[in-house]
């Protein structure tokens, strides 16, 4: 069983065919799919899943905090099965690729006190920005 799977299941999250189908499609590392490549991919295994079902999926999913909306420079927001986990993205300014990167150190940490501006800060975002090796 899929990671993602196993987590909606210990959650108690009610696994229909449609929902499970979603959950399987987003499941693995360094996927970002938009709401509409997560459709594709599910109607290829679920013929008859509609697009609502699969944004309505998604948005629980979101809801729940097992997926994270991942927006970057105005494109489509893309979806993130990793996003109990702490990590970064690396983004592809040509293409768009994005793939989850582990950064050693803290960014809560790096932000001196007087950039705080009394803030209590409580996560951080961090984005990087390159060529992917194809766009290069």
């Amino acid at each position: 069983m899929s990671d993602l799977l196993e987590r909606l299941r210990g959650r108690g999250w009610r696994m229909t065919s449609q929902r499970r189908v979603v959950a399987e499609v987003l499941d693995g590392d360094h996927v970002h799919l938009t709401a509409d490549e997560v459709h594709a991919r599910a109607a290829e295994r679920l013929p008859e899943i509609s697009r609502a079902t699969v944004y309505n999926a998604l948005g629980e999913l979101v809801t729940l905090g097992e997926v994270a909306e991942v927006a970057t420079d105005g494109r489509a927001k893309r979806y993130d099965p990793n996003g109990h986990l702490p990590h970064q993205h690396l983004v592809c300014s040509g293409c768009g690729l994005i793939r989850d990167v582990h950064p050693t150190g803290n960014p809560l940490a790096d932000l001196p006190t007087d950039e705080r501006f009394g803030f209590t800060v409580s996560e951080a975002e961090v984005t990087y920005r390159g060529l992917c090796p194809s766009c290069a």
